[in-house]
Parts: structure tokens; C-alpha cells; sequence
């Protein structure tokens, strides 16, 4: 029994792209969910100022 070298090489080529594909598509979820948790916060303004914060006093 030998071994179909050309069978098994599109078989590895196959298993590299989508290796790849799923790598990059990884990434790009990780960008767009790293931007949605920097970003879901945001910080309201104080509109009065702490008259016990030392840092508004003057």
C-alpha cells in the first residue's frame, strides 16, 4: 500500500487555510469585543463639586 503523496498534500493545504481563516476571523472578534468593553463604560460627569474632596477645595 503506498501512500497518494498528492491526496495528502491538498488534504494538508486544506487544513492550513482554514487553520488560517479561523485565526484571522478570531482576531477580528477579538478587536470588535477589546472595543465594546473599552468602550460600554462611560463615565458620568460630576455636575456638583465634592466639597470634601481635598482637590476641589481651592
Amino acid at each position: 500500500m503506498e501512500i497518494n503523496w498528492v491526496i495528502l498534500a491538498v488534504v494538508a493545504v486544506i487544513v492550513l487555510i482554514i487553520v488560517i481563516i479561523t485565526i484571522r476571523k478570531n482576531q477580528k472578534e477579538k478587536e470588535k469585543l477589546t472595543d465594546l468593553l473599552n468602550n460600554d463604560f462611560k463615565k458620568t460627569d460630576e455636575d456638583e463639586v465634592n466639597a470634601e474632596d481635598a482637590a476641589n477645595e481651592k
